[in-house]
């Protein structure tokens, strides 16, 4: 019932963008944080001032769960590519790197494509 009833609200509210969060201090390594539709993992050798440039950029940690939006990730060699670019060439580097960034595919898409298994 009450997803029927959100449903008809959700109809005639229209919804609300997110505001960006607050700026944090820099996550753990494996965590995911994100700008707009771009997702990328934090790994190991992302320093503070790094850290610093992207909060700057709009990138903030994705603290809510579940997650439903889609996000494009960027690959994990332009990630190191980023933490190993000088500071000037970072903006490029990012740049370059969203334009390889692709759609995870959802586990349902996955299942379809899953080999068979033979039994007997």
């Amino acid at each position: 019932m009450a997803s029927m009833r959100s449903r008809v609200v959700g109809l005639f509210r229209p919804q609300k963008k997110r505001a960006i969060p607050r700026r944090s201090v820099k996550p753990a390594i494996g965590a995911r944080v994100a700008r707009d539709d771009l997702r990328m993992t934090v790994q190991a050798g992302m320093s503070h001032e790094l850290w610093y440039w992207l909060l700057g950029e709009g990138w903030r940690e994705l603290t809510y769960r579940p997650e439903r939006r889609r996000y494009r990730d960027l690959p994990s060699a332009w990630v190191t590519w980023l933490i190993d670019a000088p500071a000037e060439a970072r903006a490029q580097v990012l740049e370059e790197g969203t334009e390889k960034a692709t759609h995870r595919s959802a586990p349902s898409d996955l299942e379809r494509f899953r080999a068979p298994v033979r039994r007997g």
